[in-house]
């Protein structure tokens, strides 16, 4: 499969944040006084503020990404954003360059330039908020997805094909989800299939993998379901997750099994990259 496609206005990509917001996000990330909610919450607005940041020119925002987010728990399947995101799924990234639902003064630590660190005041645009709740019905949302995405891919022919970023701390509560993973993977674009990456939060396992090539590497059989569903890296992927430090052997997968609050936020930044390296935005 190419994935080479440019990206451009007239062709944009789509990035869709699968999100996983069932009763078990409300406990504490390892190693951290915040919850999963709170701590994903946290990695897609920034993930939104540097798409953002990539998407800004002289002349303002050319929208070289439409961006969506399902949620999927006790509430149901949904589109969790607010206001002007609310009518559908998938949305420009001019809007919610103009539209975050509140902007928060925050604070986070800097070098000193001494061996130190200092505090700096932010100012931190919010578009999706935490929740968690009851059960986690995910073959709903990966169905719920797959719709989004064909439509889209219809509409987009001969653009980039859109990457879905999954994240789950939990084992589906309404079933086998692979077949319908599988699914939502063979839709397409002239430019490729859907890339669907998926991130496990857990605690129940010491093994800690990132970019796994191989199934039995995987402790728990929720954690190789997933694996299964993950699509295999395409090669500007895979030159992506090496720039950030990562070793990406053959046959490598879009997969994130337990890993550490920093690793999430790669996992982000790393599926939002998820295209031609020679590509230049017009």
């Amino acid at each position: 499969m190419p994935y080479l496609a440019e990206i451009s206005r007239s062709n944009p990509t789509a990035i869709l944040f699968l999100v996983d917001l069932s009763g078990s996000m409300q406990n504490l990330v390892g190693g951290q006084e915040i919850s999963r909610a709170q701590f994903l919450a946290d990695a897609l607005n920034r993930v939104v503020a540097n798409l953002i940041a990539r998407s800004s020119k002289a002349e303002g925002i050319r929208d070289y990404f439409d961006v969506g987010v399902i949620s999927y728990s006790g509430r149901g399947v949904k589109n969790p954003l607010e206001g002007p995101f609310a009518s559908k799924v998938f949305n420009p990234i001019s809007l919610f360059e103009s539209n975050p639902i509140v902007v928060e003064d925050r604070v986070r630590k800097i070098p000193d330039g001494a061996g130190g660190v200092i505090d700096q005041k932010i100012k931190f645009p919010v578009w999706f908020k935490p929740d968690s709740y009851g059960k986690t019905p995910m073959r709903k949302g990966i169905v719920a997805a797959a719709q989004e995405v064909a439509q889209w891919c219809d509409a987009h022919p001969n653009s980039y094909p859109p990457t879905v970023l999954h994240v789950t701390d939990g084992e589906a509560s309404d079933g086998d989800p692979e077949s319908l993973a599988e699914q939502l993977c063979q839709l397409s674009t002239n430019d490729g299939q859907t890339l669907l990456f998926n991130l496990r939060i857990s605690n129940k396992s010491q093994t800690s993998l990132k970019f796994p090539n191989d199934e039995d590497k995987v402790g728990d059989k929720t954690g190789m379901a997933l694996y299964r569903m993950s699509s295999v890296l395409p090669d500007c992927v895979a030159l992506a997750a090496k720039e950030k430090g990562y070793a990406v052997e053959p046959g490598a997968r879009g997969f994130f099994y337990n890993v550490e609050p920093i690793e999430i936020v790669d996992f982000f930044e790393i599926g939002t990259r998820a295209f031609s390296p020679s590509l230049m935005l017009k």
